[in-house]
């Protein structure tokens, strides 16, 4: 049985009844430290094999091997390696499924969402906490001696830290969801995505060290991250040079979109940014996003001036529509001699918007991009 095609490599997975596992001599071999780490993390000691933990649980072995490849473990045959929360946790995803509050299918995409999820988490954390001690707080000491008392310290902080987090995020997407128009929007859903692009990343990849692109992606995905927190997106996914991200109105997009060129512009450390948004149905599946909108913001992306923001025609006829922007600066200043002639305020747009040439995009046909900026020196 082969390892999940996630790649995590965390953990263990299964092997068929019967499969040969790995013999008493492999096992005796491993690191002593990182076996007491092993059961300081799990907080329990190894006792069953995995057609053990499957019988105490009451699943089958085919379906434990489903919901174990599921979650990222690596084949570990039938090495006796697993513990009592293995067992719980079988328990608990099968028992869902027998009380009707889950399908099967449900029960392994849960959990192959959260595995890939939480090995994400878990390679930084360690990457960040551990790889980070250069110097050990007492002369003569190990990095491997430090290790033990900074994970038996962290554990229980994180721990609570990661609950926390994820019910507040539970909460946000559970609010999004009930405020779907019909059940048919919680799954295809009409929002504004956006990617936004280093310019010329591959060219400085050729140029930089591995440890300065390293920070200079970091940076750059920090910035974003948290331009898009703070103005009301989603973060999607980074991707090294590119940030895909999301939000549930055109305004929030734009506002991002000006905000991450704005940013980047005045840190001369950075490359030039440019961002592609589109605006329509959008699926959405185990918090990633699809469809043609996705696919139209990304070559959007790619056919944008440098520094510069490139939208499509839908999100630009969305700006218009909430009146975030006007259809033309002609129209803009007939509103506002209409305002000022009625002694009304005239009215407020936050954006400009100018339409580009018509041009064929592979794979979606010919569209017309739009421009996008600030009006009126908005901040």
């Amino acid at each position: 049985m082969t390892v999940d095609d996630t790649g995590s490599g965390t953990g263990v997975h299964p092997a068929a009844d019967g499969e040969p596992g790995r013999d008493a001599q492999a096992e005796s071999d491993e690191n002593p430290l990182a076996l007491r780490l092993e059961q300081l993390i799990l907080g329990a000691e190894r006792r069953y094999t995995p057609f053990q933990a499957a019988r105490s649980a009451g699943v089958s072995m085919e379906l434990a091997s489903r919901f174990w490849r599921a979650m990222g473990f690596a084949d570990i045959g039938q090495a006796k390696a697993l513990t009592e929360a293995d067992v719980l946790a079988l328990r608990r995803l099968a028992g869902l499924v027998e009380a009707g509050l889950l399908s099967e299918a449900m029960a392994v995409q849960v959990a192959r969402s959260t595995g890939q999820t939480t090995a994400r988490l878990a390679e930084w954390q360690i990457d960040s906490f551990l790889e980070g001690l250069t110097e050990p707080p007492e002369p003569g000491m190990t990095r491997t001696e430090v290790t033990y008392p900074l994970v038996e310290l962290l554990l229980p902080e994180l721990e609570e830290f990661l609950v926390y987090v994820w019910r507040r995020q539970l909460a946000a997407a559970t609010g999004r969801v009930v405020q779907a128009g019909d059940d048919d929007e919680m799954v295809d859903r009409r929002l504004a995505v956006g990617f936004a692009d280093l310019v010329g990343f591959t060219r400085l990849t050729r140029r930089m060290e591995e440890e300065e692109l390293g920070e200079l992606v970091e940076a750059f995905e920090t910035t974003a991250a948290d331009l898009v927190a703070a103005h009301g997106g989603r973060l999607i996914k980074t991707l090294g040079d590119e940030v895909l991200y999301a939000a549930d109105d055109a305004g929030t997009a734009a506002e991002i979109a000006l905000r991450l060129i704005e940013t980047m512009a005045n840190d001369e450390t950075m490359p030039e940014l440019r961002v592609g948004i589109a605006f329509g149905t959008v699926t959405t599946r185990m918090g990633d996003v699809f469809g043609t909108t996705v696919n139209l913001a990304s070559r959007l992306t790619s056919i944008a001036p440098r520094d510069s923001v490139l939208v499509d025609g839908a999100f630009a006829e969305e700006l218009i529509r909430t009146g975030e922007a006007p259809a033309s600066e002609a129209e803009a200043t007939e509103a506002a001699a209409a305002a000022e002639k009625e002694g009304e305020e005239p009215p407020s747009y936050r954006f400009a918007l100018q339409p580009m040439w018509q041009r064929p995009v592979r794979g979606l046909g010919v569209i017309e991009p739009w421009l996008l900026a600030r009006r009126g020196g908005s901040s």
